[in-house]
């Protein structure tokens, strides 16, 4: 079962990648922009995924779109204790990516 350490481990992985407060939540970020954010005491996180992602990669039981206009636009939220712990770092990988800059996907 996951962790919010995990889930921290995990984003600081990712190239450039740091964590900065996001109102009541951490947040993961890369040139300033969020990737993840990190709802305690939920164990849930936000990714921001491409719709297409999203649309591909939703189970509608770990993963599943942000309700509204946020999940239209591919935010997405993922119960990581739901989450087989194998595929954390390919969906975090994704929505690093999703907002990386170029020079860093090369």
């Amino acid at each position: 079962m996951l962790t919010a350490d995990d889930i921290r481990r995990c984003a600081l992985a990712l190239p450039e990648a740091y964590e900065e407060p996001h109102f009541h939540m951490a947040s993961f970020r890369v040139a300033k922009r969020i990737f993840c954010t990190l709802h305690d005491p939920e164990p849930r996180i936000m990714l921001k995924l491409d719709p297409e992602d999203q649309a591909n990669l939703a189970d509608g039981e770990a993963i599943v779109a942000v309700p509204g206009s946020w999940g239209r636009k591919g935010s997405t939220f993922v119960w990581y204790r739901e989450l087989d712990p194998e595929r954390l770092p390919g969906l975090m990988r994704v929505a690093w990516a999703r907002v990386a800059p170029k020079r860093l996907l090369r």
